[in-house]
């Protein structure tokens, strides 16, 4: 195994590892809360803010955005230029590792949460411009329709079509395919972690802000 190969993993690992801490479950526990018995059930700043009050679940959203941005800026500059890497791969490896690791922790039995916060988080230092577009959707759907999982999944294909029109080009070349590979994999994951989301917004029972959930799947 090359030198390279051995940074790469050992930066996924790390990123993995941060990626995986679980702010919500943590704060909800110091306040005896427990975060899946609660609300939706989800670890994320959604089912916090809704458990704990508005407050705790900005703080929790900040947090695990930089979880996500952390490992992203330290692969993307300090890594790559310590070992000679390309700062692409290491962007995108850190990224994504992070955002795996908020959906899958280590720490919770790989039981996680949606990951939008996170990868909010690890994009924005990745890919600021076509994430800007994304957060601009999220708020829109957010104020028209006032369903979280609406604005999450309608971010996540502006996201990748904003990455398609103003992103790192040309995208299939061999320094930016790594994070065309990022950008794609986060915006399906994203979304199919919101397929239960998707399934109640058919059946007309997703809740809307100030509404109390139906089942313990919503976003977060």
């Amino acid at each position: 195994m090359s030198k390279d190969v051995v940074w790469v993993v050992a930066a996924g690992i790390g990123a993995y590892l941060v990626g995986s801490i679980p702010f919500g479950v943590i704060f909800a526990r110091l306040k005896g809360v427990n975060l899946r018995e609660v609300g939706s059930g989800n670890i994320g700043a959604t089912n916090v803010a809704r458990a704990l009050g508005r407050g705790w679940g900005v703080l929790v959203f900040a947090l695990d955005a930089a979880k996500g941005a952390g490992p992203v800026l330290f692969g993307r500059f300090a890594l790559a230029n310590w070992v000679g890497g390309s700062g692409y791969l290491f962007g995108a490896v850190c990224a994504g590792a992070a955002v795996v690791g908020h959906m899958f922790p280590l720490y919770l039995r790989l039981r996680g949460g949606k990951g939008v916060a996170t990868g909010a988080g690890a994009t924005a230092a990745l890919l600021p411009l076509p994430l800007a577009v994304a957060a601009v959707t999220w708020l829109v759907a957010l104020l028209i329709w006032r369903i979280v999982s609406v604005a999450s999944i309608s971010s996540a294909v502006a996201f990748i079509a904003a990455f398609f029109a103003i992103g790192p080009a040309p995208q299939f070349s061999p320094q930016i395919l790594p994070v065309t590979v990022y950008a794609l994999v986060l915006s399906a994951l994203v979304i199919l972690r919101h397929k239960s989301n998707i399934r109640r917004l058919l059946q007309g029972k997703e809740p809307r802000i100030g509404e109390k959930p139906a089942s313990k799947a919503s976003s977060g």
